[in-house]
């Protein structure tokens, strides 16, 4: 019964800034390591960065400088702050967050999606 809800994606001009949150909720026991991908049309989903428990992390090069993730341990939230944004960076941004599950060991689920699409 865990679900993953993200939101602030949307439509902004070349150079500006947004913030994606993706917050789980349920039943909860631990969370590992968060990462956000992000998926293109008629393009493979890409890892853009990872953050892990200890607050480590790691970028794609396409982004590094730019973006930023953050997490909330205690909201079980993970952020992605996004600026210079780039036409490049448009596409469906998905949250990844691995989770401890009693029975099945550690085990990854994903947000819905949130359209980030950027313009010239």
């Amino acid at each position: 019964q865990v679900q993953l809800v993200e939101s602030g994606g949307g439509l902004v001009q070349a150079g500006g800034s947004l913030r994606l949150s993706c917050a789980a909720s349920g039943d909860i026991l631990r969370i590992n390591t968060m990462g956000w991908y992000r998926q293109g049309p008629g393009k493979q989903r890409d890892l853009i960065a990872t953050v892990g428990n200890g607050g480590s992390s790691n970028y794609a090069d396409a982004v590094k400088g730019r973006f930023t993730i953050s997490r909330d341990n205690v909201k079980n939230t993970v952020y992605l702050e996004m600026n210079s944004l780039k036409p490049e960076d448009s596409a469906i941004y998905y949250c990844n967050l691995q989770m401890w599950m009693p029975r099945d060991g550690w085990l990854n689920f994903w947000g819905q999606g949130t359209q980030v699409t950027v313009s010239s």
